[in-house]
Parts: C-alpha cells; structure tokens; sequence
C-alpha cells in the first residue's frame, strides 16, 4: 500500500466533466447535478483501507446532505487488473453492503481521475452552487490505528458553510490514501 496525499487541485476549478456508469450500467452525469446547492465528488474503491476506515461514516454523511438536495457520488477509478476486488459488481455490493445511496462509478479509462488529479482513495472534491471548487482535502483527521474518532468534521464544516452562502477558508488539509491503481503507461504527470 502506498500512502499518497491529494494533489490539491486549484480551488476555484470548475467542475470537470463526467458521464460514467455505475455497475448496472446506468450513466451518471456531471450535468445532473447542476441544479444541486452543491456537488461532492468522492474517489473512492472498495480495498483501501483508509475508505474502509471512514466508509460507514460516509455513507451516513452522504444521506445526511443528499436530504439537503447536495449532489453525491463516489468515482472508482482503480485499473481492474491491478485491483480486482473493485470491479463493478464487487462495487454494487459494497453500495448495498456499507449503505452507499449515491450513485457508485466506474472510471474503467481514469480520464476521469486525470481531470480532477485524484491522486488517492478518498480523495474528495466539494463544488459550490456555480460549479466552483471550494474544497479538497480530508473528510477528518481519522485515520486507520490513531484512534481519532470519525466525524466527518473537515468536510462537514467545509460543506454546512457552502450550504449557508459562506467562503469555506481556503487552508485545506489533503486527504491521504491509498494511491489511485493506475493501468501501465496510463500514469498521470502529477502521479
């Protein structure tokens, strides 16, 4: 396992396009979210144990906002012969498994991670109402064995201050991971 912290995509960034599956095949589109007070955009697989670690918080995050109309949904991105245990319907248990309501996706080419510069799982990106990256980073200080209980804090205040027409402060603390599997000769620059 290789720890790898987020790259910290500029904040300010516009959303980057997406329009992928999720393991039934449906497709999933950056666009149906346009409407939403804000969008959160989570790479995340089902083997890492760093999501592992936060994956039952999260999913009870993430209906928490979705009743609050904030678009959600979790990105996988892994190369599938690196990473079998994230293949599509392995990724449809998880969601049913762990609770995931959100739409769970399949990067199978990662152009998708490219153009976020995910670099790890989780690797989470909140965008305001007009699209506009205003955090990146960790979803709190737990981690794996340092007994910090998981709350969800840093994202939390970052989103509660979009929902309520506040600048969320721009020092950010990047998440830590596991690196994205990338399939050979797909690595990105910034990887």
């Amino acid at each position: 396992m290789a720890l790898t912290p987020s790259t910290m995509l500029p904040l300010g960034t516009k959303v980057p396009h997406f329009r992928l599956p999720d393991p039934q095949g449906k497709l999933v589109s950056s666009d149906d979210f346009k409407d939403a007070p804000a969008l959160l955009v989570a790479f995340i697989c089902n083997h890492c144990p760093y999501v592992k670690h936060i994956r039952t918080e999260f999913a009870a995050f993430a209906k928490e906002y979705q009743a609050k109309s904030v678009g959600i949904v979790g990105i996988m991105s892994n190369d599938l012969g690196i990473s079998p245990d994230d293949s599509p319907a392995k990724m449809a248990e998880e969601s049913k498994q762990i609770g995931y309501v959100f739409p769970y996706l399949f990067d199978e080419t990662q152009e998708v991670a490219k153009a976020y510069h995910a670099a790890c799982t989780p690797d989470l990106y909140l965008f305001d109402g007009n699209g506009l990256l205003v955090y990146r980073g960790q979803f709190d200080a737990s981690r794996p064995d340092n007994g910090i209980p998981i709350t969800g804090s840093d994202l939390r205040a970052a989103l509660d201050r979009v929902l309520s027409g506040q600048a969320v402060p721009t020092e950010q603390m990047p998440s830590i991971g596991c690196n994205i599997k990338w399939r050979s000769g797909n690595e990105p620059a910034y990887a």
